[in-house]
């Protein structure tokens, strides 16, 4: 169990430093994942940014999901479950175009004005807080895939055996600290797992920022 999510943080990037990882640059999942990404991507000495997924519902039916619109790629769908509900990807365009502005709001409301960052030939290491089903996790990567990076990994402190498995067929590396079974969920692996509010996620990037800067400005 861990103390937080700093913490976890901090044992995964013992983790990731024994790891030969060129020209790294950090990526978390908001929210819970950016509390875990910042020690990462302190003791990587990587910039540290966020992958935005947002989910697109099936008509009447909002939380079973779709498909998933990733930032900076094409929306990812569940093939089979638009198939037994003779739906196509194009009955969700519209859908999608929203989620897209969701996402850019999210990246301002965290980021302000600043950029994703090039991932083009760059180590990724892709963080959460944990995995439960893989969804969202999934959808991430396979977003990733087609903006360009050398390598991915894939960096969290429990998800159970199988996402495990499955996830592990997306990246070149896994690093899973816990992955039990029975996977009873994420939360119950730390003493203190409240939800982190998006102003801290806001002051987090911006302190990894100034770091990332004063890094290039001693370089």
């Amino acid at each position: 169990m861990f103390e937080d999510r700093e913490t976890a943080g901090k044992e995964l990037a013992l983790k990731l430093s024994v790891l030969s990882l060129d020209d790294p640059v950090v990526l978390a999942l908001p929210r819970g994942g950016v509390p875990v990404a910042l020690p990462i991507a302190r003791a990587l000495r990587a910039p540290l940014d966020l992958i935005l997924v947002r989910k697109i519902g099936m008509p009447g039916n909002p939380e079973l999901a779709a498909g998933a619109v990733v930032e900076g790629a094409a929306p990812v769908f569940n093939a089979a479950l638009l198939q037994s509900a003779g739906l196509g990807s194009d009955d969700f365009e519209d859908a999608a175009a929203r989620k897209r502005i969701e996402i850019a709001e999210r990246r301002k409301m965290y980021l302000g004005s600043r950029g994703a960052i090039d991932l083009t030939g760059r180590t990724v290491v892709v963080v959460d807080d944990g995995i439960a089903t893989g969804a969202t996790v999934r959808a991430a990567l396979l977003g990733l895939q087609v903006r360009g990076p050398r390598r991915i990994v894939l960096a969290v402190p429990a998800a159970p055996p199988d996402v495990v498995d499955e996830l592990s067929g997306l990246v070149d590396t896994v690093i899973c600290l816990f992955s039990p079974q029975p996977f009873w969920s994420v939360g119950a692996h730390y003493r203190d797992f409240r939800q982190v509010a998006d102003d801290a996620v806001a002051a987090m990037l911006a302190e990894a920022d100034q770091a990332d800067t004063t890094k290039d400005m001693k370089a």
